[in-house]
């Protein structure tokens, strides 16, 4: 007895469209002969899980079933004349969504066939943490990866040398073959030659027939100066490399930035929180920074300079990426209180505090004046 088409995409009688796709997308990715090489158990359920979508996907055809069930596509049936214009494979078919769904995997899923059985390689992904310093600078690192390589012996044919593959007797090279289901015809991927057209019938011995061996790879990564946190970069044809002569993918690094000791970083701007005494503010002063290009800048601290005050030194920022320009450095004042005084300390300061007049303090008496207005106003 046939299973019910709703159940074996495990979906409502009343689905929508929307909802009969996404079932079918992750059925088809999970059970896709591809992925459960050698288990005819999926390739069963891969098999249903295609027949239930073809039918149920067409309004006349799911009318029909849901009217008169399997009977309907039986030779005889009631269903004869709802498969106009259906023929598996065709525009709209499952090989569209077969697409739809593998064509999104990047990396590690099935790839795309070339002719004579070619595969482009994998692409890979390398993280890599640099420094502050690094990124104002540039640099240019060596990194390891371990990748798999074209194989020197069959230079990547996947064939003994003094052989070559031969077209596959099953699908005639086409990598698909079409099974008869009633009324319809159902496209699949070859099962002789996994897809790829070709079999291989003499392999060679060093990479078993894939035409790549595995590697630890050494490679030069050129960092610009100026390279900014979250930066992705593409190195062409780096990747794993393809199977059987197939272009290799490509190598991304990712980069991240280590946090400074000092620095925080905005863009192409730098920002520098620097602590400085009571005194110095109050009186003035002045005091060094060092700066990424390695030297050291003065800056002067005029006397009544207030807590969060930024000062501006032009062009001591980040490079920015592929120019002449720079960022600015911006120092900003933190104001230190005095902690731990002595019993001269205090006096003194309890004397400064006796003799200070409004002029001294002017932000916190015009605030608490201020202040004193607004709760007049509200005792009125």
């Amino acid at each position: 007895m046939k299973r019910d088409l709703y159940e074996t995409l495990g979906v409502a009688r009343n689905a929508d469209e929307k909802e009969l796709k996404s079932a079918f997308r992750k059925l088809a990715m999970k059970y896709h002969p591809d992925k459960n090489p050698g288990d005819t158990e999926a390739e069963k359920t891969f098999k249903d899980i295609n027949e239930a979508y073809e039918t149920l996907k067409d309004p006349q055809k799911r009318a029909a079933y849901d009217r008169y069930g399997h009977a309907a596509f039986e030779q005889g049936g009631m269903g004869a004349g709802f498969g106009n214009g259906f023929a598996g494979g065709g525009a709209g078919g499952f090989s569209d969504i077969f697409e739809d769904i593998f064509g999104e995997m990047m990396g590690g899923g099935r790839q795309r066939r070339s002719s004579g059985g070619r595969e482009r390689g994998a692409d890979l992904r390398y993280n890599m943490e640099i420094s502050l310093e690094e990124a104002y600078s540039g640099k240019t690192a060596q990194i390891r990866v371990p990748t798999s390589i074209t194989c020197d012996v069959c230079s990547g044919s996947g064939a003994k040398p003094g052989t070559s593959p031969k077209t596959c007797a099953t699908c005639q090279g086409s990598g698909r073959v079409r099974a008869a289901q009633g009324f319809f015809s159902i496209e699949r991927t070859c099962p002789t030659c996994g897809g790829r057209g070709q079999t291989i019938t003499d392999p060679c011995t060093k990479c078993h027939g894939q035409g790549r061996v595995m590697e630890e790879r050494t490679l030069s990564v050129n960092i610009p100066a100026g390279i900014e946190d979250g930066t992705r970069i593409r190195l062409s044809g780096e990747g794993e490399a393809g199977l059987r002569g197939g272009p290799a993918g490509d190598l991304y690094i990712f980069l991240s930035v280590k946090p400074h000791e000092f620095y925080q970083r905005d863009g192409a701007d730098l920002y520098c929180s620097v602590p400085i005494s009571m005194t110095t503010a109050a009186l003035g002063g002045k005091f060094d920074v060092a700066t990424l290009d390695g030297t050291k800048s003065r800056v002067t601290v005029p006397e009544g300079t207030q807590a969060g005050k930024q000062f501006r030194l032009k062009g001591k920022g980040m490079p920015v990426l592929r120019s002449n320009q720079s960022g600015d450095l911006y120092i900003q004042i933190q104001i230190e209180t005095p902690q731990k005084l002595t019993k001269r300390q205090r006096e003194l300061l309890q004397e400064f505090e006796q003799i200070s007049s409004k002029e001294n303090n002017p932000e916190s008496t015009g605030f608490f004046a201020r202040m004193k207005d607004f709760f007049d106003t509200l005792s009125d």
